[in-house]
């Protein structure tokens, strides 16, 4: 994942989970481990779009959906597998299984709200890779367990932020990817 997806990662979930309206680029760098150059860059194409406005001491978010949806379009999921392999075990005795990870997708939807919109058959982590290969070896067939890179930013989550969620689900080309889509859009927008 590009450092500048963690700077959109970080101000979505200010505004969504945090009821944050005001950011400085300062503290965007300090939290998400990157250079301020790289923050002043991330922000062009947000304030161009109109999605944030910018004030003498950081900026306020006016369109945080045009952000989602923007950091959703340049999200690449494939490009941050790290490990994938066929698991002849049910999804549920999958995630049982799994040692300590962060789950997003379908999985990381379920253990966030409690329900599922959908049923689904593959299971997507950020974790140990190492750790989950041990567990789970490579093995042929249609893969439907997925480990992603993760990043130190993310790993001080305790669970899946909204906005990732979001993202890794808009990244995915399942039927039942647009389920569980609409069904967190729905509580995106509501609150």
């Amino acid at each position: 994942m590009k450092k500048s997806e963690r700077i959109y990662r970080e101000i979505l979930y200010g505004v969504l989970e945090r009821k944050e309206n005001f950011f400085k680029q300062f503290s965007l760098a300090k939290i998400c481990k990157t250079s301020i150059g790289n923050v002043h860059k991330t922000l062009k194409p947000l304030e161009k779009m109109n999605s944030i406005e910018k004030k003498p001491m950081g900026f306020s978010v006016i369109n945080p959906k045009k952000i989602l949806l923007y950091w959703a379009s340049i999200r690449n999921l494939e490009r941050d597998i790290v490990y994938q392999t066929r698991v002849n075990q049910r999804v549920e005795e999958i995630e049982k299984e799994l040692p300590p990870v962060l789950f997003t997708a379908y999985s990381g939807y379920k253990f966030r709200f409690d329900s599922a919109p959908s049923d689904y058959s593959e299971v997507w982590v950020y974790g140990d890779e190492k750790l989950i290969r041990d567990r789970f070896p490579p093995k042929s067939g249609k893969p439907n367990l997925f480990v992603l890179k993760t990043d130190p930013h993310l790993q001080s989550f305790r669970k899946i932020p909204l906005a990732q969620l979001f993202v890794d689900l808009w990244n995915l080309n399942t039927w039942y990817a647009e389920e569980f889509l609409k069904a967190l859009e729905r509580r995106l927008w509501r609150e």
